[in-house]
């Protein structure tokens, strides 16, 4: 079981790569600012544990960008390890199904939090704003569940 844990979150780190390689790529292409939903995320999370990121002005403000970034990170992780196991568990997919799923889960996993706190409303989304995030997701999952794959075959 520690295999297919770690096997899941090696995974996972791949598929995080993808969309962070991919989303880069579109703020390059497009000259798009990254987005503050994680930070402004992280900031909420972390006042209503009563535990507020410390520090004021920029310093604070890259303290916020940094953790925000480390929760994508975590979660993409998160969810490989979930993903890889599932798999072990007997919910096998072909590749692409596979990863459509994987992809939706990720995208479910950090856009609803963020829509209950009120950081982000995909209702409000444009077409070009939804392409933006879904993009991403769907290669971080088919990069995922590949690896899961691949990684299972070899035990």
């Amino acid at each position: 079981m520690i295999q297919t844990l770690v096997r899941g979150g090696a995974a996972g780190a791949v598929g995080t790569t993808v969309l962070n390689a991919v989303t880069y790529a579109d703020m390059a292409l497009r000259g798009r600012p990254s987005s503050g939903t994680p930070a402004e995320a992280v900031d909420k999370m972390t006042k209503e544990a009563g535990h507020p990121v410390p520090g004021s002005g920029e310093s604070r403000e890259n303290r916020l960008s940094g953790l925000g970034a480390l929760s994508g990170i975590a979660v993409g992780c998160g969810i490989g390890v979930a993903v890889s196991a599932l798999h072990r568990a007997g919910f096998r997919m072909p590749w692409w199904l596979g990863g459509v799923c994987t992809g939706a889960l990720a995208m479910a996993a950090t856009d609803l939090p963020m829509a209950r706190m009120g950081v982000s409303d995909p209702r409000q989304w444009s077409a070009q704003d939804w392409a933006s995030d879904a993009v991403p997701h769907l290669l971080y999952g088919l990069a995922t569940y590949s690896m899961v794959q691949a990684g299972a075959r070899r035990t």
